[in-house]
């Protein structure tokens, strides 16, 4: 089960998730997307937040009230973390956590600590937290199923891009060929390079 809330500060809206629990944290690890960015609080137990960029985008695109209300809930979620003020929240892109074999479900490190941002968070706000509760619904998802989904559609794209390029390539080759033969047709219809028969000394009457 996965939890969604729907920040609104910004439009078109953002999609803010978190798994029920640390085995749904666990698979949202395993089955991201390069577009999530993953919010935790710092040395604290908390839910696992995840925000969905759009592909291209980096961590400095998010826009500053979108941060605070992913550190926000961050915060309300965590048991020791809400009741605390002045509280970091660690985030980072998906592809820079980091699990291993011998980490417990849930934990994570970074492959990048250069990579991983914080956002200080002084105390709770309830207008953020409410606002969007208000906005909470349930999904049960396929995590490995949705990701696979969006490889197959990357994979497409790419080879769409490729295939888009290869054809401008042609047409390109095309035109500089066409180009070229007419920048050497101009050149043979310079008056200067024209001849003539009286050019050549082959004067009509004298062949006559």
């Amino acid at each position: 089960m996965v939890f969604y809330f729907t920040s609104n500060v910004v439009q078109p809206p953002v999609t803010l998730f978190m798994g029920l629990d640390k085995y749904e944290n666990e698979d949202l690890i395993r089955w991201g997307w390069p577009e999530d960015v993953w919010f935790h609080v710092h040395k604290v137990s908390s839910a696992h937040v995840y925000l969905r960029l759009e592909p291209g985008q980096t961590l400095d695109d998010i826009p500053t009230t979108v941060l605070e209300d992913a550190c926000q809930l961050v915060k309300a979620n965590s048991i020791n973390g809400n009741k605390m003020n002045n509280v970091d929240i660690v985030y980072t892109m998906w592809d820079n956590l980091k699990k291993t074999a011998a980490m417990e479900v849930g934990q994570v490190a970074f492959h990048r600590e250069k990579e991983v941002r914080m956002f200080r968070v002084e105390k709770r706000s309830n207008d953020i937290v409410n606002r969007l509760n208000k906005t909470k619904r349930e999904e049960s998802i396929d995590f490995r199923a949705e990701r696979e989904k969006r490889d197959a559609l990357e994979r497409a794209d790419k080879k769409r891009i490729a295939r888009e390029q290869r054809e401008q390539e042609r047409e390109d080759e095309k035109r500089r060929q066409e180009e070229a033969e007419l920048r050497s047709y101009n050149s043979l219809m310079k008056p200067e390079n024209m001849t003539s028969n009286y050019d050549a000394g082959n004067d009509s009457d004298e062949f006559m």
